[in-house]
């Protein structure tokens, strides 16, 4: 599914590669037929298998790449991507591929298989792999989503109830700022010079299928570091954006989410709504993340992709010489959305490709 030219000019050309993986990997060449129809036969039905018409028989991953964008290039839905992997079992984590390294399309019992090429002839016994783990490639733009954790728009519940909290700053000021102190309880366990960011918690979200609350306008206020510890603990606000009320919550400056995101079909049917999008935007693209009213409570877990749907339009039939009415055009598919980070009523999520302008309203569905 392409993009269409309006958001093709908001994708960089090569994003930088993600944050490092805190794994050791081992790896293990593997013996590949000769070509992609060494195993194939004439009785393969492509109808059914989700392999792309004009898939490439080798392909070197290059800097810069995405696991959804190579998927693309080998699959009609680059999920199924994990379907296809061909896992060896000697090697501790299959997923984990760098710039250089050779993907091969092949067959086995006539089913398709992506296998990983590295340095030509098998090798009898596993090796560490000495090239940084900083350069592997992901499964999506990840410095997209630390942006978006760092700073998040919306606050779930669960963040808000248990969080540490500003009592008052330095001689009950009203406006703070920068070099400012603050007061903030909660911070038991906090170390000095720790982290944290001021949170003003804003507007209510709800359901719009429901009406129940599912969470909150979260409105970045400033960053500050403790300087003493106890309750309260005092910390010294190094960069502020608004003033610090009393009240706002601290959430440590630190990314909470996992990195090896495999992105695949929920396992339960999906029917949901996108709430929210980075800083209220009325219309958005691929690469912005945007917040959707299903969680953990509804299945929902990292990694599982979904398909955004616009709305139904209804509109006036001005056909000359006939009567006049109402028709509803039907909705259509415009882009797919994976999740990267799911709370109890929401999730975080990334817009993957767009074929056209998506706005807050637009459902999201299991593909």
């Amino acid at each position: 599914m392409a993009p269409s030219s309006v958001f093709k000019s908001q994708k960089p050309a090569r994003w930088p590669l993600a944050a490092a993986v805190a794994a050791l990997v081992f790896t293990l060449g593997f013996a590949v037929p000769a070509g992609p129809a060494a195993g194939q036969s004439s009785g393969i039905d492509r109808s059914v298998i989700p392999i792309a018409a004009d898939a490439p028989e080798r392909y070197v991953v290059q800097k810069g790449d995405t696991l959804w964008d190579i998927s693309g290039r080998f699959l009609r839905d680059p999920w199924y991507w994990p379907e296809i992997w061909y896992v060896n079992p000697q090697v501790q984590n299959p997923h984990l591929i760098y710039p250089g390294d050779v993907l091969v399309l092949t067959w086995v019992d006539g089913q398709p298989r992506i296998m990983l090429e590295r340095g030509g002839a098998t090798r009898l016994s596993p090796r560490v792999r000495e090239q940084p783990l900083s350069e592997a490639i992901r499964a999506i733009p990840w410095e997209i989503v630390e942006a978006y954790m760092s700073k998040p728009t919306v606050l779930a519940e669960e963040q808000i109830e248990a969080a540490p909290y500003v009592v008052t700053a330095r001689d009950q000021r009203r406006i703070t700022s920068s070099g400012d102190r603050i007061y903030a309880r909660r911070l038991d366990d906090a170390g000095v010079d720790s982290s944290w960011m001021v949170y003003h918690v804003g507007s209510q979200l709800k359901d719009p299928d429901t009406g129940d609350h599912i969470g909150f306008q979260g409105v970045y206020a400033a960053t500050g570091k403790v300087q003493e510890t106890g309750d309260p603990a005092t910390l010294l606000l190094t960069r502020s954006t608004r003033e610090t009320e009393h009240g706002d919550i601290l959430l440590p400056d630190v990314i909470d989410v996992g990195m090896d995101i495999i992105p695949r079909a929920p396992s339960s049917p999906v029917d949901g709504e996108i709430i929210a999008v980075t800083d209220k935007q009325q219309v958005f693209g691929e690469f912005q993340v945007a917040v959707i009213n299903r969680g953990t409570r509804d299945g929902m877990e990292p990694g599982h992709v979904l398909k955004v749907w616009d709305l139904p339009m209804d509109v006036k039939d001005e056909t000359k010489y006939r009567e006049s009415s109402r028709v509803t055009l039907p909705s259509h598919e415009v882009g797919r959305y994976v999740v990267f980070k799911t709370w109890d009523r929401i999730s975080y999520g990334l817009v993957l490709d767009s074929t056209r302008e998506m706005q807050v309203g637009y459902k999201v569905k299991s593909p």
